[in-house]
């Protein structure tokens, strides 16, 4: 639950700058709004709660709102006619709710229990019509989604499960230093089916994935949740694309 402060500090927007120059894995994401722009939002927004699991929106749903997370894990796909959904993972700090003519572009899904800012889109829209600032703001996290995405596409070329999934724990790796968070484990919040659908592959596949890098001593696990890496060398060449 959201503290009081959290409440009335409005949405943030968390991302990596893509104009500050050094390498791109290395860099941490900072929030992008002044807090002039953060309680300009929190005006028009209202704190929403999901369950994990819970459907937020359907692809194709009219679009009336966009949300910004301020805890948990929300797994937006979008089916296609001739392959795989595209899919995407969005943590506190994104932003959700991309339209094309009024509709919802992706099915959005609770992966955890997740608390967000639901903000009218029409309100927004208002507010981003008068602020060029805030206007920019929002090019530059699209800047870092475009990334992401990129990231993905690379990965699904990959012919080879164990590299697919390498590849996608050195992503959250990389992801929990952009939120300078502790990276002696590698924290895992979705499920394995989601990470399996992400990657592009079966469940028994990530099963097996998970059991080659573990038999090679390269990672080790505790639960579900949580991979630890042993050889950081084979990791990293491994991971490499």
């Amino acid at each position: 639950m959201p503290t009081n402060a959290t409440r009335m500090a409005g949405p943030a927007i968390h991302a990596t700058d893509p104009w500050t120059p050094g390498h791109p894995k290395k860099r941490v994401r900072h929030q992008l709004l002044s807090n002039d722009e953060r309680a300009q939002l929190a005006k028009i927004a209202a704190i929403v709660r999901f369950e994990k699991g819970e459907r937020i929106y359907n692809q194709g749903d009219r679009a009336d709102a966009v949300f910004n997370i301020i805890s948990g894990v929300v797994t937006a796909y979008r089916m296609l006619a001739d392959g795989p959904p595209v899919m995407s993972f969005l943590y506190p700090g994104d932003l959700f709710g991309l339209t094309e003519e009024a509709r919802y572009t992706n099915t959005a899904r609770a992966t955890t229990p997740v608390i967000a800012y639901k903000m009218p889109l029409q309100s927004v829209q208002r507010i981003l019509s008068s602020s060029a600032n805030l206007d920019v703001q929002i090019i530059v996290k699209l800047c870092d989604e475009l990334r992401q995405a990129q990231h993905h596409a690379v990965l699904l070329v990959q012919k080879r499960a164990v590299k697919r999934l390498a590849m996608f724990l050195e992503l959250q790796e990389h992801l929990q230093i952009a939120r300078n968070e502790p990276i002696s484990e590698i924290y895992l919040p979705m499920d394995r089916s989601s990470i399996a659908d992400y990657l592009g592959i079966t469940l028994p596949a990530l099963s097996r994935a998970f059991r080659a890098l573990v038999v090679k001593k390269i990672i080790t696990t505790r639960g579900r949740h949580y991979v630890k890496v042993l050889d950081r060398e084979a990791f990293k060449k491994m991971a490499d694309a």
